[in-house]
């Protein structure tokens, strides 16, 4: 007899299979340490983040990569609960990598790193489909939690990005920085924070004429016809930290 498809019971039934859908979902959440790809240049930022999430027990690093490119294989060939991605890398950008990776792994969780809580970058991390936007002078425990809650379906940013990107959203998407690619607002900030053409091409992995040609893009798009009005203009938008 079919108890579920008596009337009276249809709720109590219900119920039932929700709760155990939430506890299927529990079980599926410890069957397995939660699996984490780091994906820096640096390795020494890889191995200090990798010391912070071995403080729990339940978080297993089970992959690195220092470039999109590897991150990308590993990506194919692995599977992982959560991504933690620099937002600067030396063959793509970090957007761009996450752009990809929700691509090939749309259930993938990725929280974005940067030395920037500029809301700029954080906005469009989400917009791309992060899961999170953290700044690497985050507390172990902090790092631990936001890797625990987007591991579980949650977001995570801090409470003064949260802040900020409510008043970003409010200014809308008028804004001429928000007509320029990820790459040109990371050149558009260095240019803005008075770093010079080579030096920018060091720092992104670029040929300088490639920056010069970035620069002459940015001014186009800006309305800007020097660094010093760029300058300015990134000040009063809120694009320097």
């Amino acid at each position: 007899m079919q108890v579920c498809s008596a009337p009276a019971n249809v709720k109590l039934c219900s119920r039932f299979h929700g709760l155990l859908a939430t506890a299927e979902w529990k079980i599926q959440m410890i069957d397995h340490k939660i699996r984490v790809l780091l994906v820096d240049d640096h390795s020494i930022v890889r191995n200090g983040v990798r010391r912070m999430l071995e403080t729990a027990g339940e978080i297993d690093v089970t992959g690195e990569a220092a470039t999109a490119q590897d991150a990308m294989l590993l990506v194919r060939e692995q599977d992982f609960d959560v991504a933690l991605v620099d937002i600067q890398l030396p063959d793509k950008t970090g957007l761009q990598l996450l752009k990809l990776m929700r691509a090939e792994k749309p259930k993938l969780a990725v929280l974005m790193l940067s030395m920037h809580s500029v809301e700029a970058y954080a906005l469009r991390a989400i917009k791309h489909g992060a899961a999170g936007y953290l700044t690497k002078d985050i507390s172990a425990a902090t790092l631990v939690t936001a890797v625990r809650k987007v591991a579980s379906g949650g977001k995570h940013v801090s409470p003064e990005l949260a802040e900020k990107l409510v008043n970003a959203i409010g200014r809308g998407d008028g804004a001429p920085h928000e007509a320029l690619s990820d790459r040109e607002l990371e050149v558009l900030k260095l240019l803005a924070s008075g770093e010079r053409i080579v030096r920018i091409a060091e720092i992104l992995h670029l040929s300088p004429s490639t920056v010069t040609t970035y620069r002459a893009r940015i001014l186009e798009k800006t309305g800007m016809d020097s660094n010093a009005k760029l300058a300015r203009y990134a000040i009063e938008n809120g694009l320097l930290t």
